[in-house]
């Protein structure tokens, strides 16, 4: 069977077929040449969105819809062959069903290549955590936030390295991009030497192990969800974020969960009440705006706000 002229399509009839394809044919598709690739980000595919998950650890990056469907994955090994051309860009590539491998000259070169070029493809949302090795989740995070990703996920779990620290300060001013981040800290971690501060907020955020994290930095939150394991939020602590809420503070907050609350056996109260008279109640904000009911058992704060209609 002879070629199919694919391209000698009008555009408008070009971009329809673009769009009746898979995520992972119109992937394979966009390698076959420069000029696919650029009929393929012509024809606005961007709008489509994709669920991107980065495993630096095993080589690969999965993807698939927004509704979990068309699951695809990407392995990039390095380039077996020993001779390259240094000034061309040389890869080569065995496709499957539900697949590629990507073979470069350079691991880190490849990687970072098939993220700017998904990123040019479609509306990407990012999942990713720091459990790879450093030497390629730093420049990976680096270049995301350079491209002005959107993440789905961020795991970041602290070690105390230097190398962790300055990317701390170079992504937390630009947390408006991460829908959930996930920080994950050694127990018994000494934070003296090096405490996070947040310049931007995520959509949600969970820390475990968040005993560094002050009711300074609870009270200036601007998350939807929070949670905080192993804290060192103390019942007035909780008094006084309760009482903020209450007076209009945390307008986005939709759930807070404070697990292993600290010292609540003091005797202090929070609005009033002994700590365990709280479980079932239904609080109120000052103008009436917002209600949200209190579970407390066990050590274990949970707060779920239900804006009125």
């Amino acid at each position: 069977m002879p070629p199919f002229p694919l391209l000698r399509f009008p555009g408008v009839v070009l971009c329809e077929v673009f769009k009746s394809l898979s995520i992972g044919e119109k992937f394979k598709l966009s390698f076959c040449s420069k000029k696919i690739s650029t009929q393929i980000n012509n024809a606005r595919l961007y709008s489509q969105k994709v669920i991107v998950v980065l495993d630096s650890l095993h080589q690969g990056i999965k993807f698939r819809s927004e509704n979990n469907k068309e699951p695809f994955e990407i392995s990039i090994r390095q380039d077996p062959r020993k001779t390259f051309n240094s000034k061309a860009q040389q890869f080569f590539i065995a496709c499957y069903t539900n697949g590629i491998t990507i073979y470069w000259k350079n691991y880190r070169e490849g990687y970072l290549s098939v993220i700017r070029h998904m990123s040019k493809m479609f509306h990407c949302k990012i999942s990713i955590s720091n459990d790879s090795p450093s030497v390629l989740y730093q420049p990976v995070v680096s270049e995301l936030y350079d491209l002005q990703q959107e993440f789905k996920t961020f795991t970041i779990e602290f070690d105390g390295s230097e190398d962790q620290k300055l990317l701390w300060n170079q992504i937390s001013s630009k947390f408006e991009l991460v829908e959930n981040l996930r920080i994950l800290s050694i127990p018994y971690f000494d934070f003296r030497h090096f405490r996070p501060v947040f310049t931007s907020w995520p959509q949600n955020i969970t820390i475990m192990n968040s005993d560094w994290f002050t009711l300074e930095s609870l009270l200036t939150c601007t998350c939807t969800r929070i949670t905080l394991d192993r804290s060192r939020v103390e019942n007035k602590d909780l008094d006084g974020a309760l009482k903020k809420w209450k007076s209009g503070g945390f307008p986005n907050l939709e759930r807070l969960t404070i697990n292993d609350l600290w010292s609540t056996k003091n005797g202090e109260q929070i609005l009033g009440m002994n700590w365990r008279d709280l479980n079932g109640v239904v609080l109120l904000t000052d103008d009436g705006s917002k209600k949200a009911t209190i579970n407390f058992r066990h050590g274990s704060f949970e707060m779920s706000v239900i804006p009125f209609k």
